[in-house]
């Protein structure tokens, strides 16, 4: 007695016709997505958000863009300048003093957490007594409101009464003025941002610990790799991208600090820790110049926005090489 099979396209092997019977029920599932997204009656939902974000970031930046063309002083008539504040800019030695300043803070502030996390996740991915404990005494600090660790850190750093030159005492190092002096006050900034944002970069990279399986270390173990070349070699490429994350973050965070700052050394002692940020809101709320304060927002924002778009693109590279096997 013979069976009539119904008729399919494709080869008539059983894995492909499951594959092809998938891949209809896909193909409709895509049509019927694109014909729910594409429905007339979707505007009264699209609408209310797309108000929002106009409200709360269109405009302001459409604003901060149109004083930036013109010469405004609080409590002064308002002219059109058009690009004479980014000329300005250009010649300014103040402005890019702080530019230097800004990117050395970060490149510092970027760097340290993100070595000291990764070997902070590295430790606690082990198993030892207590580390569920000390697991939660290490991310203490990120929980922290900024101008209260600034506040503690001033204490700290001072030159009389801080805690830091009386335990360099004890072993005869002599009293450092911390964020007092031009020479030191980057590096002491970076250690409390460092200080703060490390336990970040480790919950990071220990998610992408939590991740990686056991089996090529087993495998590596009987071949006869040792740590290192297991870290190097089958660790450090799997969590590769969790890194990336850890970097876009801690960058764009540098990028923008302000209150850390701000609340320590107000860009002091002199200009020495002046940065874009402290800049701008001094030219802003302290000179009162609008237009010139909003010209160097809309430089900053470029520059924050070519740093996170070359950031972005070497993450998308490595996908990219991840998937092709490279």
């Amino acid at each position: 007695m013979s069976t009539i099979a119904p008729e399919r396209t494709g080869v008539t092997t059983g894995r492909t016709e499951v594959t092809t019977d998938r891949t209809g029920v896909a193909t409709q599932a895509i049509e019927e997505s694109q014909s729910v997204r594409l429905a007339p009656n979707y505007w009264p939902f699209v609408v209310p958000a797309l108000v929002v974000v106009s409200a709360v970031i269109v405009f302001p930046w459409a604003f901060t863009l149109w004083m930036s063309v013109n010469s405004w002083t609080l409590g002064q008539s308002r002219s059109f300048a058009a690009m004479e504040n980014y000329l300005r800019l250009a010649s300014d030695p103040r402005f890019w003093e702080s530019l230097v300043h800004t990117l050395t803070y970060t490149s510092l502030s970027v760097a340290a957490p993100m070595f000291l996390g990764t070997v902070a996740a590295l430790i606690f991915d082990a198993r030892f007594p207590l580390r569920g404990l000390l697991r939660g005494v290490f991310v203490m600090p990120m929980m922290a409101t900024p101008v209260a660790v600034a506040l503690v850190w001033t204490m700290m750093f001072h030159p009389q009464l801080g805690v830091l030159n009386y335990l360099l005492s004890l072993v005869g190092i002599p009293a450092q003025e911390w964020i007092f002096n031009a020479n030191t006050v980057i590096p002491s900034l970076v250690a409390v941002e460092t200080w703060q944002w490390t336990p970040l970069v480790m919950l990071i990279v220990l998610g992408g610990l939590a991740s990686v399986p056991r089996e090529p270390f087993e495998s590596a173990e009987i071949d006869g790799a040792n740590a290192w070349q297991q870290f190097r070699y089958l660790t450090l490429p799997m969590i590769a991208p969790f890194l990336m994350i850890a970097l876009i973050i801690r960058t764009i965070d540098a990028l923008k600090s302000f209150d850390i700052i701000y609340a320590m050394t107000q860009g002091g002692p002199g200009t020495a820790s002046e940065t874009i940020n402290i800049y701008l809101y001094n030219t802003a709320f302290s000179y009162y110049d609008i237009g010139y304060g909003s010209a160097m927002a809309v430089v900053f924002f470029i520059v924050i926005v070519a740093l996170s778009f070359i950031l972005l693109m070497l993450r998308q590279r490595s996908q990219w090489n991840d998937a092709e096997g490279k």
